[in-house]
């Protein structure tokens, strides 16, 4: 097998495609001939040693991916080999085989093509994680998803317009907001052009939206929370804006309002019952087309430091895959 090993969390330049030892799968183990691979905001804090998980070295990156099962360990009765699934258990998933535990992996219906299933469980779980269940997200609310055009903002427009809500889509350019208006959104910010707490007294007539999805943190925080409404949510999902932001905690006194945290790792592992009729229903409602990952490139397993100078580069729409 081959792989991308960070042999030295310094950053991507550190990376190094090498032939190693095709392994055996142990107890509760499967080993995964890897399709295709996504690019998440956290496989490049990983390799800069930024991340809250460290794993020992050397190791190779990529949390997310989607193949083959080739061999099973001990102890698995629920996974057969030649069964496609999808995984995502943190790393490993940067090259063409891994070893996986099976209780990560989400067996695949028929159907579903590695591509979308390599880009499905972080963002969808997350998203569905943050509205519906820390959210309470209920139909005919209004959302403002923020970073809308971004991995997980799109499949939280996509999830919050299945449950029956308004969506307000904020994102950083005219082609972004164009694209989130395909996938559903009813309204669009560019809030690079315009001003967001201005926009959006425009777009709910003054009373505010009732959940915030925000991914991305930094400047846009404050003026999202000030313009929230009476009882609203506020979701924190991540800061791939970069600063974390220091909210006055007047402002969820005045407004009635809830600073809700998002943690879907932490909820998959604690509550892996729910975690699981959770993916069952997003498994269920991709079949239906009622969602899909949006996918801005699938690139060649080869061109990863290309593809990690794209995400950085910030014009990323959806997700990038890289392909066996």
């Amino acid at each position: 097998m081959h792989a991308w090993l960070c042999e030295n969390p310094i950053g991507v330049d550190a990376l190094t495609w090498k032939e190693l030892p095709t392994p055996q799968p142990g107890a509760g183990e499967v080993l995964i001939e890897i399709q295709a691979a996504s690019l998440n905001f956290p496989d490049l804090l990983i390799v800069q040693n930024k991340y809250q998980m460290k794993p020992e070295l050397p190791f190779v990156p990529g949390s997310e991916y989607a193949g083959v099962i080739r061999a099973v360990g001990e102890g698995v009765t629920h996974l057969q080999v030649g069964q496609s699934v999808a995984c995502l258990s943190g790393t490993g998933g940067f090259g063409t085989h891994t070893l996986a535990p099976a209780k990560l992996c989400m067996p695949l219906p028929a159907g579903f093509p590695p591509v979308d299933a390599a880009a499905f469980i972080m963002t969808y779980a997350t998203s569905h994680h943050a509205l519906i269940d820390r959210g309470q997200l209920k139909a005919g609310e209004t959302v403002l998803v923020l970073g809308a055009a971004g991995g997980v903002g799109t499949a939280a427009i996509q999830i919050a317009k299945a449950a029956g809500a308004k969506v307000i889509a904020a994102a950083s350019t005219d082609e972004k907001c164009a694209l989130c208006k395909t996938l559903g959104a009813d309204e669009t910010i560019n809030y690079t052009t315009a001003n967001l707490r201005e926009a959006l007294k425009a777009l709910t007539e003054g009373k505010g939206p009732d959940v915030i999805y925000d991914p991305v943190g930094g400047e846009f925080a404050e003026p999202a929370f000030r313009s929230i409404a009476w009882r609203g949510r506020y979701l924190i999902i991540g800061f791939a804006g970069g600063p974390i932001p220091a909210l006055p905690l007047n402002l969820p006194l005045l407004k009635g309002a809830s600073l809700v945290g998002v943690f879907w790792g932490d909820f998959a592992r604690r509550e892996p019952k729910a975690n699981a009729a959770m993916m069952a229903e997003l498994a269920q409602w991709y079949g239906q087309g009622k969602i899909k990952p949006v996918i801005d490139s699938a690139m060649p397993m080869s061109e990863l430091k290309a593809a990690y100078a794209h995400m950085g580069s910030r014009g990323v729409k959806g997700k990038l895959v890289m392909v066996n």
